[in-house]
């Protein structure tokens, strides 16, 4: 089993074998999980992910295996919003 690198939560093996790490590693300050889409903090998460998105080349925007687009997922982004 694949293990994320150092400081990152996830790890996806893609089809051609390449091991992508996304995600920030541990917990939120008051001991939740880091995670939770449908916040404000998930609306903060996804509007910022959308500047580092749109700021890539049109190849890597649309790579479903990118680590942005991976943590975009996993916010459950659509936008700039977090939905539930």
């Amino acid at each position: 089993m694949a293990t994320p690198a150092k400081g990152k939560a996830k790890i996806k093996v893609t089809a051609s074998g390449k091991k992508v790490s996304y995600g920030q590693a541990g917990k939120a300050k008051d001991g939740s999980r880091r995670v939770q889409a449908g916040t404000s903090k998930g609306d903060a998460y996804c509007a910022r992910s959308l500047g580092i998105k749109k700021g890539l080349p049109k190849k890597k925007q649309n790579d479903p295996n990118t680590p942005n687009n991976l943590s975009r997922k996993r916010w459950k982004c659509s936008g700039a919003k977090s939905r539930k």
